[in-house]
C-alpha cells in the first residue's frame, strides 16, 4: 500500500481592497433642479417634475455642484478633464424615480489621483484615486415607518454626488479606514462635504478580493455595502477578507456578489449577484450636453484652494517649532488651525497657544458639542491672556479662572482679572504668609520632607497655589518655599 500524499502547503493570502465612496456635495440645491438639498424635511417634499422624473421635465447642471467637485478632485491631485458627458445608468429600484440615474461612465470629470495614507507602521502608503465622477443620488427606502412594509422618501432624490473610486491598492482592514479618515479630512478642508455618515452625506462601498501573495492577478471580488461608520467599515472589511480566505483554503470558488453589513450580528449576508457595468446599460444623457470646462476657470477654482491638512501640518512643525502631536490635533481640522494661528499672532507665543487650544478651548468645543469657531473667547482674547501669563501679571493657575470667566460673560481678561483682584502676587511678605499658613497645616507632610520625602515640593506648591486663590507668583513661592524647608 502507497503512503498517503503529503498535505499541500497553505498558500499565504494577500488582500486587495478598493473603495467607492459617495460624496454629498454642499449645496444649497439639488444637481438638476432647484429642489432643496436640505436633510430632514418632511419626507417627499422637497421633490419636483425634474427629480421625479415626470414627462417633459429637463434637467439644468447645477454649477456650484460642479465646482465643488473640481476642488475635491484637484484637492486630491486629479487630472480635471476639460469635456465630460453625463450618461443614463438604467436600474430598476422603488427609490429611483425616474428609472435611471444620471451619472458618469466612460468619461468622467477627473482620473488619476492620489492620496497618501498613514500606516500603522508609520510609513505612507500612496493610494491610486482611478476616477472621480458627478452623479445625482437616488431617493431612500425607509423599513421601519410602516409595519410591514416599506417606504419612500424622494427627498434624496437628485441630491448632488461625487463618487470617489480607488484603484485596489489598499492592503488591510485598518489601511481603508486611515484611507477614509484621510479623504474625509481632505474633502472638509476644502469646504466640498460635511461627510457626516449619519446623514448619509458619505457613504462607502468596499469592493474586497483575495489572491495569492505575491500573485499580480487579482481574485474575485466582492463588494460590501450599509457601513454606517468607519469602525464598520473596518470591521466589515475584516471579516470579508477572513471569510474569503476560509474559502479559498477549502478550495472552493469566491462568489461575484454584493454582500450587506450586518453591524448588529458582525457578519455580511449576500444581497444579490454583482452587477457589471453592461448591466446598468449605460448610454449617453439626451437631455444634456457634455460638460465644457474651460482651463482658465479650472485654474481659477485651483486659485481658492486652501492649503491642505498635510502640508499645514509639516508647516505648523517647521515655522512655529510645535511638535508633530500639537501640528496633528491642530490641523486635525481647518476652524482649530484657522483659531491657532489667529491665537499665535497674538500671543506671540505660539507653543503656549497650542497648549490653551488643546486643553481649554477643545475641551469647552468638546463639552458643547460646537465647532471650535463657536467657542466665546475670540482667538485675539485668549491671545490677550496668554500675553498676562507671559508678563507675569497673572499665574497660571488664576488664568483658568480667567478663561471661564471670559467663557461666561464674554470680558476681556485685563477686565476680569481687574475686577476681581486676581493678579499675581510676588510680594515676598504675602506668599511667606501663605506658605507658613501651609506649612502648619501639614506638619506630617512637613516631617516626611526632612526626612527625604522631596517629592512633596508638588503637594505644598498645589496647596500654596489653592490657599493664595491661585494669585501666587509660583517661581516666588517655589524659591521661599524651598528655603523654608531646609
Amino acid at each position: 500500500m502507497s503512503a498517503a500524499a503529503a498535505p499541500a502547503a497553505a498558500v499565504e493570502l494577500e488582500p486587495v481592497i478598493g473603495l467607492e465612496v459617495h460624496v454629498q456635495l454642499k449645496t444649497r440645491t439639488k444637481m438638476f433642479c432647484a429642489d432643496s438639498a436640505e436633510f430632514g424635511a418632511e419626507p417627499n417634499s422637497n421633490v419636483c417634475p425634474v427629480c421625479l422624473g415626470l414627462p417633459g421635465a429637463l434637467p439644468v447642471v447645477n454649477g456650484a455642484a460642479i465646482e465643488l467637485a473640481v476642488r475635491a478632485a484637484l484637492g486630491l491631485g486629479c487630472t480635471i478633464h476639460e469635456r465630460s458627458v453625463f450618461a443614463r445608468k438604467n436600474y430598476f429600484y422603488p427609490d429611483l424615480p425616474k428609472g435611471y440615474q444620471i451619472s458618469q461612465f466612460d468619461r468622467p470629470l477627473a482620473t488619476d489621483g492620489v492620496l497618501e495614507v498613514p500606516t500603522d507602521g508609520g510609513g505612507i502608503r500612496p493610494v491610486r484615486i482611478r476616477r472621480i465622477h458627478v452623479e445625482e443620488d437616488a431617493g431612500k427606502s425607509l423599513h421601519d415607518r410602516i409595519p410591514g412594509a416599506t417606504a419612500i422618501d424622494l427627498n434624496r432624490a437628485g441630491v448632488p454626488l461625487v463618487e470617489i473610486v480607488s484603484e485596489p491598492d489598499l492592503r488591510t482592514a485598518a489601511d481603508a479606514r486611515a484611507y477614509l479618515a484621510r479623504l474625509k479630512q481632505i474633502l472638509q478642508y476644502l469646504g466640498v462635504s460635511d461627510c457626516d455618515m449619519e446623514k448619509g452625506s458619505l457613504r462607502v462601498d468596499a469592493n474586497v478580493s483575495v489572491r495569492p501573495r505575491g500573485s499580480a492577478t487579482l481574485g474575485t471580488k466582492t463588494e460590501v455595502k450599509n457601513m454606517n461608520s468607519f469602525a464598520n467599515v473596518e470591521r466589515a472589511i475584516g471579516f470579508e477578507i477572513e471569510r474569503q480566505s476560509g474559502i479559498v483554503a477549502s478550495g472552493r470558488p469566491v462568489l461575484h456578489e454584493t454582500l450587506l453589513w450586518d453591524a448588529g450580528r458582525g457578519v455580511a449576508r449576500t444581497m444579490r449577484s454583482k452587477e457589471e457595468s453592461h448591466d446598468y446599460r449605460y448610454f449617453e444623457e439626451p437631455d444634456l450636453p457634455p460638460l465644457v470646462l474651460g482651463a482658465g476657470w479650472i485654474r481659477a477654482v485651483e486659485e481658492t484652494l486652501p492649503e491642505l491638512p498635510q502640508r499645514r501640518e509639516r508647516r505648523f512643525r517647521e515655522e512655529y517649532g510645535l511638535p508633530e502631536y500639537d501640528a496633528g490635533v491642530l490641523t486635525a481640522e481647518r476652524d482649530v488651525a484657522d483659531y491657532f494661528e489667529a491665537t499665535a499672532r497674538a500671543a506671540v507665543d505660539a507653543k503656549a497657544a497650542s497648549n490653551w487650544i488643546m486643553t481649554e478651548v477643545l475641551s469647552w468645543a468638546n463639552e458643547h458639542e460646537k465647532p471650535v469657531a463657536e467657542v466665546p473667547v475670540t482667538p485675539v482674547a485668549l491671545g490677550d491672556l496668554i500675553r498676562l501669563i507671559a508678563e507675569g501679571t497673572l499665574s497660571s493657575t488664576a488664568a483658568k479662572k480667567v478663561f471661564a470667566g471670559m467663557v461666561e460673560t464674554g470680558r476681556s481678561a485685563r477686565e476680569i482679572v481687574e475686577a476681581e483682584g486676581l493678579a499675581q502676587v510676588s510680594d515676598a511678605d504675602r506668599l511667606e504668609r501663605w506658605i507658613d499658613e501651609v506649612l502648619a497645616a501639614n506638619p506630617d507632610e512637613a516631617r516626611r520632607y526632612a526626612e527625604g520625602e522631596a517629592k512633596l515640593v508638588g503637594f505644598f506648591m498645589g496647596q500654596i497655589m489653592k490657599q493664595s486663590g491661585g494669585k501666587a507668583d509660583p517661581e516666588r513661592v517655589s524659591q521661599i518655599l524651598k528655603a523654608r524647608l531646609r
